[in-house]
């Protein structure tokens, strides 16, 4: 059985085999980042955080609010579930790495979009 990970990465970091299979979860494309460096296998930006939720996310002490309407988005998309089986299928093969521009490593859409997919993997194991 093969133990995978579900992780996170700046856009900017450096690629590691160790990331496994890489889905970048924002709408826009990462400022700089040439398909070649990025290494991502998806693009998943209909994934991502609306345009208009985006622009309305201004930082940390919005996160709670950010998430709270994040994840409504989400248990409202109908590519949701096609894409919680691409990540069930992706983990049983090694790890899935969802990859984030954002400057804040703990307050970003990606770390929603995790502890989301998570709980959605976790109850229909």
């Amino acid at each position: 059985m093969v133990i995978s990970e579900l992780k996170l990465k700046r856009a900017y970091a450096f690629y590691d085999e160790c990331d496994g299979y890489r889905i970048l979860v924002d709408r826009l494309w990462p400022r700089g980042i040439t398909k070649e460096r990025l290494h991502c296998e998806l693009w998943a930006k209909n994934i991502s955080p609306s345009q208009e939720l985006r622009k309305t996310f201004h930082g940390e002490n919005y996160f709670l609010d950010f998430k709270e309407a994040y994840v409504m988005e989400l248990e409202k998309n109908p590519e949701v579930s096609s894409f919680i089986d691409l990540c069930r299928e992706k983990l049983a093969e090694g790890n899935v790495t969802l990859v984030y521009a954002a400057k804040n490593e703990i307050c970003n859409n990606a770390v929603v979009l995790k502890e989301w997919l998570l709980e959605k993997i976790n109850e229909n194991s």
